[in-house]
């Protein structure tokens, strides 16, 4: 009861519920297509069975994901990936999801989107265990929360984020911060940071965040720049 009560359980909470649906809108639009082909009454049945085996495989995958964080190094390494998945967070991509393929029956959209969700969860389930920091009621309160957000409102999220881009952004400041702070906390180094640098258990998570969106801003500028190249060059080969 105390930890539910302390600040840190709170913006534990919102850090999880907010990580999960900034990196959750892949996954949403994959449901989605995997159910469209089915019968009106059948696509509510596979989006609420689907996402409800998936909320339940997640939290398993977090869960062991959580245990092997105490392993010496596997902090280090995961704050490197999770510092990744936020600069390609801000990186423009072309649309997913073209290769999911609809399923005419309601088993086999559900196996899909069970399939589709285990192999694009790996961000999420680094993000959400690094934002849990050991806590298995934040972990599965997190989880229960964010991912019926993120299925039954995709929609919606997905305008809201197109209208201000700003929300990816920081949501990306976010994950490279989880990032710092899980890599300080690895049992390599934990100690010595806490006896002769305490101040990194502030600077790391600043400085991840500040990381990620430099370098994720200059890597989609040169993106963007390669892609109107690109269409710039297909409209002139005609003349030519």
């Amino acid at each position: 009861m105390a930890e539910v009560l302390s600040p840190q359980f709170w913006t534990g909470l919102l850090t999880i519920i907010w990580v999960n649906i900034i990196l959750s809108g892949d996954n949403a639009v994959v449901i989605a297509l995997a159910a469209r082909s089915l019968p009106p009454h059948q696509q509510k049945q596979a989006v609420f069975w689907g996402a409800g085996a998936a909320v339940a495989m997640r939290i398993v995958l977090t869960v062991v994901a959580v245990e092997l964080l105490k392993f010496p190094y596997l902090k280090l390494i995961g704050g490197a990936l999770l510092l990744w998945i936020a600069v390609k967070l801000l990186i423009p991509e072309d649309d997913e999801g073209d290769g999911i393929e609809s399923s005419a029956n309601l088993w086999g959209a559900i196996k899909t989107i069970l399939i589709a969700d285990l192999v694009m969860s790996l961000d999420n389930v680094i993000a959400v265990a690094a934002a849990a920091k050991g806590s298995l009621l934040l972990l599965i309160l997190g989880l229960a929360i964010s991912i019926p957000l993120v299925v039954f409102g995709a929609t919606m999220l997905m305008r809201v984020m197109e209208r201000w881009p700003i929300i990816i952004t920081l949501g990306a400041a976010i994950l490279g911060w989880v990032a710092g702070e899980m890599a300080v906390t690895d049992p390599v180094i934990a100690q010595w940071v806490d006896d002769n640098a305490g101040f990194l258990h502030w600077i790391a998570p600043a400085a991840g965040a500040v990381l990620v969106v430099i370098v994720g801003k200059r890597l989609a500028v040169r993106a963007e720049k390669e892609h109107k190249g690109v269409i710039d060059l297909a409209r002139e080969e005609p003349k030519s």
